[in-house]
């Protein structure tokens, strides 16, 4: 697995512009990485609501960074899906209120799927925030017009922040 280090400071005021974005490290892998991808995940976060025309100021979400056990708990008790899974979304029910939902990320799949592709692993982390987001705001990838749709945005969004296409090599084949 290829790592980079941080290119960002510690984080600063003016980038946190989601109202509320709670990070919750709940794996042990993800701490040695937490301070420097924190900022950068507020970043990514706030950059796929922009390119879905949200402002990030007015809405909030939930990030969970936790192990492929406790994703494949979570695939298997709302997805019937009885394995561990790269990321999920939960959008919150629409009642007027402001919070999205939760996203929850494995870092074991993360990392292994970071390592096959040769992919640092926090530009890949931030490509599966920014899926998440996109998922609590609607979009999808079930049929090939909309995969292609949300993986456009995907790859416009990650470009925005430095990151390579994470779709090229399958545009290759």
């Amino acid at each position: 697995m290829r790592r980079r280090k941080s290119q960002e400071g510690p984080s600063r005021s003016r980038s946190r512009t989601t109202k509320a974005l709670t990070i919750i490290i709940e794996a042990a892998p993800w701490r040695a990485s937490a301070r420097s991808l924190k900022p950068r995940l507020v970043r990514a976060v706030d950059a796929a609501l922009l390119a879905a025309g949200v402002s990030p100021g007015e809405v909030s979400l939930t990030l969970l960074l936790s192990d492929d056990e406790k994703l494949r708990d979570l695939n298997a008790t709302f997805r019937g899906k009885n394995k561990p899974t790269n990321v999920l979304s939960f959008p919150a029910q629409q009642d007027g209120e402001s919070y999205l939902g939760d996203i929850a990320i494995a870092h074991g799949v993360a990392a292994r799927e970071a390592e096959a592709a040769q992919k640092f692993l926090s530009d890949h982390v931030l490509h599966l925030a920014v899926h998440g987001v996109l998922h609590l705001l609607g979009h999808d990838h079930e049929n090939e017009r909309d995969a292609e749709k949300m993986e456009r945005l995907e790859t416009a969004i990650l470009s925005g922040l430095g990151i390579a296409d994470p779709y090229a090599h399958a545009k290759a084949a």
